[in-house]
């Protein structure tokens, strides 16, 4: 048995460096070594509720310094970490916790009346994590875990259904870490993250917060994000890296208008969706700061790939694989085995490595679907190019079939973001009688500016072929967003095609 602990990326800071400032939640500020100790009260404290190896604890809080001690509490004691969106109602929060067999669901207060209610329909413990493991003496060492060892286990967005549990081992969640860590834009010890990413989300918890502590570097929580106030945070705490999804970098740019000091950031990562490229480079010419956009999925650890200084970076793409990890296109027709595909063609992007989750918790036909030839099967459509670049082009199922012809709703969205009066726009297929789907724009102004949708229809018109360029142009104050701040085009769809029913 090869022992590895996922509770190794907070411990062995706490041993090296036990005295640097590893976590700061507005006014509290924790050194590695307390953190580390407040942890394995936690631990001791699950222990004496019955946690031992292989026990699953969902967890459902924001980000606060209780959800990082609690998370890798739950781990210290040998138990699998459930993370609980919470943006989920009762009803949603009891599946996963029935779905993953949780013996005990550990709250934030601000949670109470959710965790309790999914956690009497389940007939488990409902816990609050604020004083867990006060008074406790701290467990000695954690509870040893083989490497292959199912660590976390995160729900999907169930885009195409029930969301299903995707296993991460210790294994996969150490080197993704240390691997973003070291290998991918390296942090130092005196970097400062910024962590508004929900910890709950595999960005969020392996990207910001696991590889902050791998590098024993600063983690700075903000426990709801707010693009004004988040400036001033990473200008008081002098951040010098952030990681965000694309629509946060949008709410940042709007917000820089109105600060009086920007942060000195170094570096910067995209995620979680694509960024447009006009956001992109506007945002590094605001923030004077380059922006690595990235790629990966929950079953992915996440990151599967990034722009990597050591290639070079290229907007548009999310870059090469990290270090250990394969990336390729395969054809997308061939369901039962991965047929690779030549440099510059388009496919589905497939992934193997020591990053690739072990599989669906109680769902072995879904497994067998998503890993083929020991390829994990990612469901979206990209190339690579002849410098080993990435391009992800869109997901399978967001792919609009107008007329015959393959329209990308990414390729739309880049060019309808450099109109002026567009702040941000999601590209969606609406059914059509005549064509099969219809490209539709959803829009969402520029500050104070008005958007002309027939304005907007000829502009893309004079950019866009005669298949692409939308022919309805929806608009509306926000998109609606899921809990880890992705655009949920599903919502939209089905909002939209409603409203044409109904119409």
């Amino acid at each position: 048995m090869t022992t590895l602990s996922l509770a190794s990326v907070l411990a062995e800071p706490a041993r090296r460096t036990p005295d640097r400032t590893a976590l700061v939640e507005g006014g509290l500020r924790l050194d590695y070594a307390t953190l580390w100790e407040d942890a394995r009260r936690c631990a001791a404290a699950l222990a004496e509720r019955g946690v031992q190896a292989g026990s699953r604890v969902a967890l459902l809080a924001p980000n606060v310094a209780d959800f990082v001690r609690a998370y890798y509490g739950i781990i210290a004691a040998g138990g699998v970490v459930v993370p609980v969106p919470t943006l989920l109602n009762s009803d949603e929060a009891a599946y996963i916790l029935g779905h993953a067999g949780a013996g005990i669901v550990l709250h934030d207060a601000s949670f109470a009346s959710v965790a309790t209610a999914a956690a009497e329909a389940v007939g488990i413990e409902a816990v609050a994590v604020e004083g867990l493991g006060a008074g406790r003496d701290p467990v000695a060492a954690p509870t040893a875990r083989d490497a292959d060892d199912t660590a976390v286990i995160f729900y999907t967005s169930g885009t195409t259904g029930r969301p299903k549990g995707a296993r991460l081992t210790h294994l996969n969640l150490v080197l993704n870490a240390t691997t973003n860590a070291f290998d991918a834009n390296s942090f130092t010890r005196d970097d400062v993250v910024m962590g508004c990413l929900p910890l709950f989300h595999t960005f969020g918890q392996s990207v910001a917060m696991n590889s902050t502590f791998r590098a024993g570097a600063t983690l700075v929580l903000q426990a709801r994000f707010d693009a004004a106030a988040a400036l001033e945070l990473m200008v008081r705490e002098r951040a010098s890296l952030f990681f965000g999804v694309p629509t946060m970098y949008v709410q940042l740019l709007q917000a820089a208008g109105g600060a009086d000091r920007l942060p000195e950031l170094r570096d910067c990562v995209s995620g979680g969706a694509s960024l447009p490229v006009a956001v992109l480079e506007e945002f590094e010419k605001t923030f004077g700061t380059t922006v690595f956009e990235g790629y990966g999925l929950s079953e992915t650890s996440p990151t599967a790939t990034v722009n990597q200084r050591c290639f070079g970076t290229r907007a548009g793409t999310v870059g090469h694989p990290l270090w250990g990890i394969d990336v390729e296109v395969a054809d997308e027709a061939s369901e039962d085995r991965i047929v690779l595909l030549a440099t510059g063609e388009l496919g589905e992007v497939v992934v193997r490595g020591h990053n690739v989750f072990a599989g669906y918790l109680d769902d072995p036909a879904a497994t067998a679907q998503a890993m083929v030839d020991g390829w994990f099967r990612t469901g979206d459509i990209g190339r690579k190019d002849a410098d080993g670049f990435i391009s992800i082009v869109d997901r399978k199922k967001d792919l609009i079939i107008r007329g015959g012809f393959n329209v990308y709703p990414r390729e739309v969205e880049e060019v309808l973001v450099r109109h002026p009066a567009v702040g941000q726009v999601a590209v969606i297929g609406l059914p059509d009688p005549e064509k099969g789907e219809e490209v539709c724009a959803v829009v969402v102004p520029a500050d104070e500016s008005s958007v002309d949708p027939d304005e907007v229809r000829t502009w893309a018109r004079e950019r866009l072929g005669r298949h692409k360029y939308p022919r309805t142009v929806e608009v509306v104050e926000e998109l609606p967003l899921g809990p880890s701040h992705k655009v949920l085009k599903r919502e939209l769809r089905r909002t939209l095609t409603a409203a044409l029913r109904n119409g």
